[in-house]
């Protein structure tokens, strides 16, 4: 038996454990801030409401073009930039809902267009899920999940029509593929790139789908493995694999993976599945 100082010494964490362990607890703060995915209670289209009463949203919200117009009185309890309404407001696109101008008690309004069609999307900070979230579930970080890679651009772009969420087929844009070996086999994920130059890949793979006593996880996940460099190269951090918002609520719009992008081995790395308490 070991003697001395060293008996029952716990093996030293790594530093990349560490900066994993601390992703994960800033994806957990992320998801269950008050305006955080958790807390979307609805994503009401004007064109299922030609009227323009949106379901539990006060005022009148019509289309003008480029715009879109609130219309609202006192009692509605409105507010727009932190002004409280009575009379019409003209708004535009918002990127999410730190950056709602209208408000409604504490939640907040946040205006989308997708395809030329007008939405509101509805934050709430006493929502239910937000509530009731009880962590996110993840594979044990495995330092063999994170490889190396590279990167090789399209000579052009590519548009290709996958399913979202909600059972929309929609174009979702391609700009090259990232190329890894797993077990001395290669595979490619086709890959989509931000404006800041990083890149984002939609994924399937062997766990996907299924119950979690069978080692399942979510139908399909997110990476963002950042940007190449110059060369192309980079490293695939799966177990950065992340839940898409719609794993969070079903008001988003989360693409599927594209043709070829569903690994056919199980990826036991990365995000699993959302916790619930109760």
């Amino acid at each position: 038996m070991p003697q001395g100082p060293a008996a029952g010494r716990q093996p030293t964490e790594s530093a990349e454990r560490r900066r994993w362990r601390a992703w994960r607890q800033e994806r957990a703060e992320a998801v269950s801030a008050p305006y955080g995915p958790l807390s979307v209670t609805g994503t009401h289209w004007l064109a299922d409401s030609p009227d323009g009463y949106l379901p539990d949203v006060p005022g009148r919200w019509t289309e003008d073009g480029e715009e879109l117009v609130l219309r609202a009185v006192t009692q509605d309890q409105v507010a727009v930039a932190g002004q409280p309404l009575d009379g019409e407001a003209r708004l535009g696109p918002e990127h999410g809902p730190l950056d709602a101008r209208v408000t409604s008690g504490d939640r907040h309004l946040v205006v989308l267009r997708r395809e030329g069609l007008w939405a509101v999307r509805v934050f709430d900070p006493d929502a239910v899920a937000r509530r009731t979230f009880a962590g996110i579930d993840a594979f044990d970080y495995a330092e063999q999940w994170a490889v190396p890679a590279a990167y090789r651009a399209f000579d052009t772009g590519r548009t290709v029509q996958v399913a979202n969420a909600d059972g929309t087929a929609r174009g979702l844009g391609l700009t090259g593929e990232v190329v890894f070996t797993v077990d001395g086999v290669q595979y490619a994920l086709a890959a989509g790139t931000e404006g800041d130059g990083s890149l984002w890949i939609v994924l399937a793979d062997g766990t996907s789908g299924r119950a979690k006593d069978a080692g399942g996880s979510y139908p399909f996940r997110f990476l963002h493995p950042g940007t190449p460099a110059p060369d192309g190269t980079l490293t695939l951090d799966f177990n950065r694999a992340l839940l898409p918002p719609c794993a969070f609520a079903g008001h988003f719009l989360c693409p599927f993976p594209p043709p070829g992008n569903t690994l056919p081995f199980p990826l036991t790395a990365g995000e699993r599945n959302l916790l619930t308490a109760g």
